[in-house]
């Protein structure tokens, strides 16, 4: 038996590839069956090389972005896109359960815009996970941002503020191991960060892949209630300070050239690092405000911007769309209310029916309806995949307790042992259902899909394995997911 010492990837050209923890493990025996490091290390080339010609399985690397639309605060799926009829009145529903585009598939009528581009999209109605300990918004929305559990709390049970040790957002690994190839914001997370009560950003930033990961948060001026925010944007950061003129920063250009063509020897040799190719993307960013041109969703036609729903969220998911457009690989639109609060916020333990009906339900149906079709149209959902789900859904039962939590008789607890998804785009089934809850959305009956498995399922529409290494502050080495990536989902 032998171990590999120093970081992953440090001695091969793609950095962001290399050997998996279940590799290492398989070097210690490999011998006895006359299979070397090299031919082990030859045959994983292989692999990766058939697997990037789309050849091995579906689904792989057709993703070249991603907006996840998150609905923190965990939305009732029965009350949503998963109804059930002959149930007992704890259980049923006050909305009626509606037609959608795919002949047998109902959901309620708070989503009749969204029943018409279901033909679009696959239904996950079957995710599903036992709570590791905590039973709380911030614990669950950890686990789905970075696929892991954390035992670190607060007295006062919930999850202690971020940390440079905290396992990396989805969104951070993404854009370090598949960097952006054009001169815009890679990673941007809009219109407010993840939060439970005073726990604010937990399982949002790049944790131990340090701050160069981090998104670019934009968070505008303005209460969760002031749904006009997202026309008072502002990216001041994104412009030159007053002492550095455009005009300076090309003649600085021009004598780095200028050097260059005096020292073609350096030229040569650092050919294959593409210095010139990054620092001109660095230059075009900041020069020809690429970025701050997506940001100005006022160029979109009143009609456009009226599909999306003039509100918070609605303008968020327009505005994911033109990042997406402009060369943004990751968008995270979180749903702006707080968990663990009233209104327009999901976590409906009180009031579920009026809160619903006219203030989230409405705000979620123009919002994702715009934001599929929109892609469609444009040709953009092909490599855009669109993935919308909560941290958990709610309790079947109305008026119970499930997480300690109080209830009214219109009101749900939270749950998370059933409850539904939405994927769309770039490979991902069309017109589909995926798994099925049994008779009161309480289990799923087939096909489980653990949130681990949901971002698992992610990594691999990217191109990248779920199973590939990263090395945290202690230099210890971790899976990016300890799961395997649902390929039916795919087409």
């Amino acid at each position: 038996m032998f171990s590999i010492k120093g970081q992953r990837g440090k001695d091969m050209c793609d950095q962001h590839l290399g050997l998996t923890r279940r590799d290492v493990l398989r070097v210690g025996g490999s011998s006895m069956l006359g299979l070397s490091l090299g031919s082990m290390l030859e045959l994983k080339s292989a692999s990766a090389a058939a697997k990037i010609s789309g050849a091995a399985v579906p689904g792989w690397g057709q993703a070249k972005s991603i907006i996840m639309v998150y609905l923190q605060g965990g939305p009732s799926h029965i009350d949503l896109w998963d109804p059930k009829e002959n149930v007992p009145d704890k259980v049923r529903s006050e909305f009626k359960a509606i037609d959608t585009a795919l002949p047998g598939v109902k959901v309620t009528e708070i989503l009749p815009n969204l029943a018409k581009v279901l033909d679009k999209t696959t239904l996950v109605r079957s995710m599903s996970y036992t709570p590791n300990g905590l039973f709380n918004h911030t614990a669950a929305i950890y686990q789905m941002m970075t696929g892991y559990t954390t035992d670190k709390v607060s007295p006062s049970g919930q999850l202690e503020p971020p940390t440079p040790k905290d396992f990396p957002n989805f969104g951070s690994n993404i854009i370090r191991m598949k960097p952006s190839e054009v001169p815009m914001l890679p990673f941007v997370m809009l219109p407010r960060p993840l939060q439970e009560s005073n726990v604010v950003g937990k399982g949002g930033t790049a944790g131990f892949l340090g701050k160069a990961f981090d998104p670019y948060t934009l968070y505008p001026d303005g209460d969760d209630m002031d749904m006009e925010k997202l026309n008072r944007i502002k990216v001041d950061d994104l412009k030159l300070r007053p002492e550095v003129y455009a005009s300076r920063l090309e003649r600085r250009a021009r004598l780095r050239d200028q050097i260059n063509d005096l020292m073609p020897e350096i030229d040569k040799a650092v050919a294959k690092s593409s210095l010139n190719e990054y620092y001109d993307r660095a230059l075009e960013l900041v020069v020809s405000g690429r970025a701050r041109d997506a940001f100005s969703i006022d160029r979109e036609s009143a009609e456009l911007r009226d599909r999306y729903g003039r509100n918070t969220f609605g303008q968020s998911c327009l505005l994911a769309r033109r990042l997406v457009e402009a060369g943004t690989k990751v968008v995270e639109v979180i749903w702006p209310k707080v968990a663990n609060s009233d209104n327009h916020s999901w976590d409906h333990h009180v009031g579920l029916t009026d809160r619903m009906k006219t203030k989230s339900g409405p705000m979620l149906d123009s919002g994702l309806y715009g934001l599929i079709t929109d892609l469609d149209e444009r040709g953009m959902l092909d490599e855009t995949l669109v993935v919308a789900v909560g941290e958990f859904g709610r309790s079947p039962q109305k008026g119970v307790s499930t997480s300690g939590n109080g209830n009214s008789a219109d009101g749900r607890d939270h749950w998370p042992y059933c409850y539904t998804a939405l994927l769309a785009g770039a490979g991902i089934q069309r017109g589909a259902v995926y798994g099925q809850s049994d008779k009161t959305a309480s289990a799923p009956l087939v096909d489980p899909v653990h949130p681990g498995e949901l971002l698992a399922t992610i990594y691999h529409a990217f191109g990248i394995d779920p199973e590939s290494i990263v090395y945290n502050h202690l230099n210890q080495p971790r899976e990016l997911v300890k799961a395997h990536a649902v390929t039916k989902l795919f087409s």
